[in-house]
C-alpha cells in the first residue's frame, strides 16, 4: 500500500468535507472563469436569475443540476465555456418587504421619500440579497462567479435605458390611458402573465335599474341585470343588450337610472352581448371591465373610474367613498335590497383573476401607463421558427411558444413602484405649471442632460423637467439578460463577441411566456439574433404524493436539509436519475417525519460504492506509474478484460450522444448501471481472482484496466457528481490539486475494443450465474455448501466460451464443480432430483438429494405455495369485481393483472419443484 493513499483507504466518505474542499479549490483557482481569447469553440449558458429575495428551493436545485451537467460536459469536450450567474431585483417582492418594515416603524414609503427608500433597498439587498447565491454555491455550480450580474447593476441599467430609447425611437413604445390589471396590494399594474386565474365559489347578484320616460320621469318598470361585481354599478355608463334579442329590442335607446349616484344612462345594443348569460341584459362599466371597455370604445361611452389605487372607492362612488371594494359590495347589496331593487342571489362558481405577486383579486382599472407594441416584434420571432430558431427540447413546447406569439397583446411595461429601473422619460412643464396630466408632453432620453437638450429644442427654454416616477416591469430587464450580461449595447465587448448568442437556455415550462418569449423578441429586436440556439424545457419537482410543490400547499422539500444529510452530489444525482425524459415532471420521495429520502439515500449509497471501489483499486495497486494500456498489453487481455473495455467504450459513445441531445436522465441511468453492476459487481470480482497471484502478468494488466476503467467512469460521472469524482480522480491519478478533473478532456473513444458478440456472451454468463444463485437460494443452501452444477448446451461457441471461465463460474456460484456438456453426452434421468432452469440455449441443473434436508425443503416450499395461492385468490377477487375494473385507475388495474400473471407462474414453478421432492 502506498502511504500517499492512506487517507483515502482509511477514511470513510464524508460528503460535507469533500464538497467544501473542492468548492473552495475551484473558487481559489478561478476554475470556471474563462477568457474569451482562450482556445475552444464557445459554449454559453446565462442562467435564469433567481429573485434576490429568494432562498433555495427544490426547483432551483433541479434547474441547477440540469444546467451544471450540461456545462461541465461541454467543458470536458474542450469548449470555451461560460456559465454566467446572477440575480433579479424582483421589484414587487422587495417593495413589499420594505413597506412591511416601514409599517413596523409607523411609516410608509411616501413618508421617507424615494431617495431614502432606495437607499434602504440597496442596504437590504447587500445584507440579505446574497443568501440564495451562497446556497446555490453549495450545489457545486460551476459558474463564473466573477461575472455575477444583478439586474440593477450600473451596466445593466445602462442597457435597459438604451433599450427603452431605441424602442421609443422606433415608435414601439407609447403612453396612454387603458384598462390594466391593477394589484391593490402592491398598488401597481401587473401584466397579463402575472395574473393567476382561480376558481372561487361566489354569487351572481340580480338587481333592477328603473326605466326613465322620454320626459325624464322614473317609471314603475325596470331592466334586470346579473353581475358578480355589484359595486361597479357606481361606474356604469350604459346597459347593453344583444340587437337580436327579441326581449329587449323595444328598450334600445331608452334610459335607466343608476342607483345611488343619480346618473341616467342609455340602453345600447352590442352584438357581443351574450343573450344566455344572466338576464341577457348587462351593465357596462368601461373603466372597470375589459369587455365593457371594448363595448365602451365601440359605442363612445364615458369612462368613470370609481376606484382608488389601494382598492377603496373614490369620490365618484358618492356615499360609498373610502369603503374597501369588498365592504362596499356588502353595503350596496344591503341597500339595493332595502330599496326593493335586489331580486335574486344565486350561488355561482366563477373564475377570478388574482395577482400572482400580491395574492389578491385583480381590479381592472383605467390607468395611464407605458406600453410596448408587440405585433411586429413577435412576428419577427415567428419567422425565425421556420428555421428552428430556437429549437425546443422537447419539441411540443414550440407550439406553446408559437401560439403565444400569435395571440400577443401590447405589453404594459410600467409599474407604480420605486425599486427597479426608473423609466427614462421626463415630462415637460412650463415654469408656472405644477402638475402632470394625460396630455403633458414628455421626452425620452438616456439621461437628464440629454432630456433637457431635447426639451429645449422642441419646447423652448421656459420649462422644467419632472422625471416619470414609475419603473419598468421586471421582465423588461430580464428580457435583455442573455446579452446585457455580456456587455451589450457595446457589441465590441469581448464577451459579447465570443458568447452571444448563447448556446442553450435551461428553464421551466411555466415561464415560456414570462421570460423565454420576451428574450427572443428582445434579442431579435436589438441584436438581430435569437439569443440562444436551444431551449431545454424541464418539468417540475413533485412531492412524495406526486403533487406540485408550493408555498401555499406547504409541501416543499428543503434541498439544504437533504444536502446536509446526504451531500449535494447525492441530491444532484437523485434528481437527475428521476428524469424520464426532457420536459417530464419528476417525483422525489420524502419522509416528513424523519426528514429522509430513500431516493437521495440511494444516490448517497452509489457515491459510497464509487468511493469503496476506488479504495479497492488503490489498496491492491502494486505499481505507481506507467499504468496506461499499450499495444503490447492487448495480446494478454482475458475475456473479462475485453468485455469490460467493450462495455466502457459503448458507455462512452452512448452517454456522450445522450448528453449532446440533452437526455440527461437517460445518461445518468446508464452511468449508474455500468458503474454499479458491470464494474463494481462483476469486473472487480473477476479482478480479485487475478489478484490471488501477485506476480502474474495478468494481475498487473488487471490493475491497469481497473485504473483505466475507473478513471474514465469518474470523468464521465463528473458532470453529475462533481465533488466526489474530483476527489477520487486525484487520489487515483496522484495529480496535484492545482490540476482539476473539471478541466480535463472527455475520455478518448477506442472503437477497436467494442465487441457486440462478447457483450452478448457475458450477458448470458451473468444470467446463468444469477439462475444458479437463485436455485441455491430456493434449495436453502448455505454459502459454505459447495454443490456441483451442470450446464448443458449444443451451442459449441457458447460452451467453449463458458469453459474458459469455469474457475470464475465456480467462484461466483459457490460450486464444487462446473460440468459443461452436450445434450447427447448426458442422461437427463440422472437429473431427476435436481432444481433446474433454462437460459437461452443453456440448461442448468443443480442436483440436491445429497445436499439438502428434503423434508425441510418440502415444508418451506409448501408454505411458499400457500402464500402465493392466497395472493392469487385475492387478486382474482379484485379482477372479478366490475366496479374495480371500471373505476380504478388504469395503471392500478394493469398492475393487478401483472401481479396475477406472476403469481400463477410462481405457483406453477413451486408445484414443479414439489413434484421433484416426492
Amino acid at each position: 500500500m502506498n502511504e500517499s493513499n492512506d487517507e483515502l483507504t482509511l477514511n470513510n466518505y464524508l460528503p460535507s468535507q469533500v464538497e467544501q474542499k473542492w468548492q473552495k479549490q475551484w473558487d481559489s483557482l478561478r476554475a470556471f472563469s474563462p477568457n474569451p481569447s482562450d482556445k475552444g469553440d464557445p459554449f454559453c449558458i446565462v442562467i435564469p436569475p433567481p429573485n434576490v429575495t429568494g432562498s433555495l428551493h427544490m426547483g432551483h436545485a433541479f434547474n441547477t443540476a440540469l444546467i451544471d451537467v450540461i456545462i461541465r460536459f461541454q467543458r470536458l469536450l474542450g469548449k470555451n465555456v461560460l456559465c454566467l450567474p446572477g440575480t433579479d431585483h424582483a421589484s414587487i417582492a422587495v417593495q413589499t418587504i420594505l413597506e412591511k418594515q416601514l409599517k413596523t416603524e409607523g411609516k410608509n414609503s411616501e413618508d421617507i421619500g424615494r431617495e431614502e427608500f432606495l437607499k434602504r433597498a440597496w442596504i437590504w439587498k447587500e445584507q440579505s440579497g446574497g443568501k440564495i447565491i451562497s446556497q446555490l454555491k453549495r450545489i457545486g455550480y460551476s459558474v463564473d462567479w466573477e461575472r455575477e450580474r444583478f439586474t440593477l447593476d450600473e451596466k445593466l441599467n445602462e442597457a435597459v435605458v438604451e433599450a427603452f430609447n431605441i424602442l421609443h425611437e422606433k415608435k414601439l413604445i407609447y403612453r396612454g390611458e387603458y384598462l390594466v390589471n391593477w394589484c391593490p396590494a402592491s398598488q401597481s399594474a401587473v401584466s397579463d402573465l402575472e395574473v393567476e386565474m382561480q376558481e372561487v365559489n361566489g354569487y351572481l347578484w340580480h338587481f333592477k335599474y328603473p326605466l326613465i320616460s322620454d320626459q325624464g320621469q322614473i317609471l314603475d318598470e325596470y331592466l334586470e341585470v346579473a353581475t358578480t361585481r355589484p359595486e361597479t354599478l357606481l361606474g356604469d355608463t350604459a346597459l347593453a343588450v344583444n340587437p337580436n334579442d327579441e326581449r329587449y329590442k323595444k328598450y334600445i335607446a331608452k334610459k335607466v337610472k343608476v342607483p345611488f349616484v343619480d346618473r341616467e344612462i342609455p340602453v345600447i345594443s352590442d352584438i357581443h352581448v351574450d343573450k344566455d348569460f344572466g338576464t341577457g341584459c348587462v351593465k357596462v362599466t368601461p373603466a372597470h371591465d375589459p369587455n365593457d371597455f371594448a363595448i365602451g370604445k365601440r359605442n363612445n361611452l364615458k369612462q368613470i373610474n370609481i376606484m382608488n389605487k389601494d382598492g377603496t372607492l373614490n369620490i365618484n362612488a358618492g356615499k360609498f367613498q373610502d369603503l374597501d371594494r369588498f365592504d362596499a359590495r356588502k353595503q350596496i347589496i344591503k341597500e339595493l335590497d332595502t330599496l326593493g331593487l335586489l331580486t335574486k342571489i344565486e350561488n355561482y362558481k366563477n373564475t377570478v383573476p388574482f395577482s400572482d405577486r400580491g395574492k389578491v383579486p385583480i381590479e381592472p382599472l383605467l390607468s395611464t401607463q407605458w406600453f410596448l407594441k408587440m405585433d411586429n416584434i413577435s412576428s419577427s420571432c415567428l419567422k425565425e421558427l421556420d428555421s428552428k430558431k430556437p429549437t425546443f427540447i422537447p419539441q411540443r413546447w414550440e407550439k406553446v411558444y408559437k401560439d403565444w406569439l400569435d395571440n400577443i397583446n401590447d405589453w404594459c411595461i410600467s409599474r407604480q413602484l420605486w425599486w427597479g429601473h426608473q423609466i427614462p422619460a421626463w415630462y415637460v412643464l412650463k415654469q408656472s405649471e405644477d402638475s402632470i396630466d394625460q396630455n403633458t408632453p414628455y421626452v425620452v432620453a438616456r439621461n437628464e442632460k440629454e432630456a433637457l437638450s431635447k426639451a429645449i429644442k422642441e419646447f423652448g427654454s421656459n420649462l422644467q423637467l419632472i422625471r416619470d416616477k414609475d419603473v419598468l416591469d421586471t421582465w423588461f430587464s430580464s428580457g435583455l439578460w442573455p446579452f446585457s450580461t455580456l456587455g451589450w449595447p457595446n457589441i465590441n465587448d469581448a464577451d459579447f463577441k465570443k458568447w452571444y448568442p448563447n448556446s442553450v437556455l435551461v428553464t421551466g415550462f411555466d415561464i415560456i411566456f414570462f421570460w423565454v418569449a420576451r428574450m427572443t423578441m428582445m434579442g431579435k429586436t436589438f441584436t438581430n439574433n435569437i439569443p440562444f440556439k436551444d431551449v431545454y424545457i424541464h418539468g417540475l419537482v413533485r412531492d412524495e404524493n406526486n403533487k406540485k410543490m408550493s408555498k401555499s400547499s406547504g409541501n416543499g422539500i428543503d434541498p439544504l436539509l437533504l444536502i446536509d444529510k446526504y451531500g449535494s452530489d447525492a441530491l444532484r444525482f437523485a434528481l437527475l436519475r428521476e428524469v424520464a425524459g426532457a420536459g417530464q415532471d419528476i417525483r422525489l420521495d420524502f419522509d416528513r417525519k424523519e426528514n429522509t429520502s430513500s431516493t437521495v439515500e440511494a444516490s448517497r449509497n452509489f457515491a459510497n460504492k464509487l468511493w469503496n471501489a476506488t479504495k479497492f483499486v488503490l489498496i491492491n495497486k502494486t505499481f505507481s506509474e506507467n499504468y496506461s494500456l499499450n499495444e503490447s498489453d492487448e495480446k494478454y487481455l482475458e475475456l473479462s478484460d475485453k468485455w469490460i473495455l467493450s462495455k466502457l467504450n459503448q458507455l462512452n459513445t452512448k452517454v456522450s450522444n445522450l448528453l449532446i441531445e440533452y437526455k440527461l436522465g437517460e445518461s445518468a441511468k446508464l452511468l449508474y448501471e455500468f458503474a454499479w453492476n458491470d464494474f463494481c459487481d462483476w469486473y472487480v470480482e473477476f479482478a480479485k481472482q487475478k489478484f490471488n497471484n501477485k506476480e502474474s502478468h495478468n494481475r498487473k494488466l488487471s490493475e491497469k484496466i481497473l485504473i483505466k476503467v475507473l478513471t474514465d467512469v469518474l470523468v464521465m460521472m463528473h458532470p453529475f457528481m462533481p465533488h466526489i469524482t474530483e476527489e477520487l480522480w486525484h487520489k487515483l491519478q496522484k495529480k496535484p490539486e492545482q490540476i482539476l478533473l473539471s478541466l480535463q478532456k472527455w475520455p478518448v473513444l477506442e472503437k477497436k475494443y467494442i465487441n457486440s458478440q462478447i457483450d452478448k456472451s457475458f450477458q448470458e454468463l451473468f444470467e446463468i450465474i444469477r439462475l444458479i444463485r437463485n436455485l441455491r437460494v430456493e434449495l436453502g443452501l448455505k454459502p459454505s455448501q459447495l454443490v456441483p452444477v451442470y450446464l448443458i448446451s449444443d451451442n459449441v461457441e457458447l460452451t467453449n466460451f463458458l469453459k474458459t471461465l469455469i474457475v470464475d463460474i465456480k467462484t461466483f456460484t459457490k460450486s464444487s464443480e462446473v460440468f459443461i456438456c452436450k445434450s447427447k453426452d448426458i442422461d437427463k434421468n440422472d437429473f431427476a432430483k435436481s432444481f433446474s432452469g433454462i437460459i437461452g440455449e443453456i440448461e442448468v441443473y443443480l442436483p440436491f438429494s445429497d445436499f439438502v434436508n428434503l423434508e425441510a425443503l418440502k415444508d418451506r416450499l409448501t408454505k411458499d405455495l400457500q402464500k402465493v395461492n392466497s395472493d392469487i385468490e385475492t387478486l382474482n377477487k379484485r379482477i372479478s369485481n366490475k366496479n374495480f375494473i371500471d373505476k380504478a385507475p388504469k395503471d392500478i388495474v394493469e398492475e393487478c393483472f401483472a401481479k396475477l400473471k406472476e403469481g400463477n407462474l410462481q405457483s406453477e414453478r413451486i408445484n414443479k419443484k414439489l413434484k421433484l421432492l416426492k
